[in-house]
């Protein structure tokens, strides 16, 4: 799979589908987005995570398979922020998962869900969402293939607030899955 990061917790999937936009000026220190693609989709409608008026259709239809699970953007069943849609994307040869505004430790169902996905996208940055901490318990519960960081604090981008990628590095660090973290390249659009 082709997986462009454009920063917090926006994807473009293969040059199809675009996952989570953020609304301009919506998430600090990032660049306004013009994406294209043949499909989008939002975990939430939080304005850091639903501008689909930031991407252009193509009118194509998207060839992968998308695949949705219920969650809680909290760890008080969304009573402090409301729900959030785990997506379970294929090709037909890989399976990725995009967590989302996760906030809690996944339920079985939700676990047997994601588990072995060939990609997770797993945000690490606290306070909105599950912290470092949490998102290490979460990759040695789900066993993905390989991990991608997401919704965290860098430089000058992103909330003052959620914190950097160093806790998930520190706490994944000595598990055997360490040597599946793949930091993303900020693409520019």
């Amino acid at each position: 799979m082709k997986i462009e990061w454009f920063g917090h917790a926006c994807f473009r999937i293969n040059d199809s589908l675009v996952i989570d936009p953020y609304k301009d000026g919506s998430v600090p220190g990032y660049d306004e987005l013009r994406l294209d693609a043949d499909k989008v989709i939002c975990t939430h409608e939080h304005a850091d995570h639903s501008g689909r008026e930031c991407v252009t259709l193509s009118g194509r239809e998207c060839e992968l398979d998308i695949q949705s699970v219920a969650s809680w953007h909290d760890d008080q069943n969304g009573a402090l922020r409301g729900a959030n849609t785990i997506y379970i994307i294929s090709d037909g040869n890989e399976k990725l998962v995009h967590l989302g505004d996760l906030g809690h430790f996944p339920n079985e169902e939700q676990l047997a869900a994601i588990r072995g996905a060939d990609y997770l996208l797993i945000p690490v940055g606290g306070f909105y969402t599950i912290d470092g901490l949490m998102a290490a318990k979460i990759c040695e519960a789900a066993e993905p293939k390989q991990i991608i960081p997401m919704h965290y604090r860098w430089g000058e981008h992103g909330y003052d607030v959620i914190g950097t990628l160093d806790e998930f590095l520190n706490a994944i660090k000595t598990t055997t899955l360490a040597e599946r973290v793949a930091v993303q390249e900020l693409t520019r659009n």
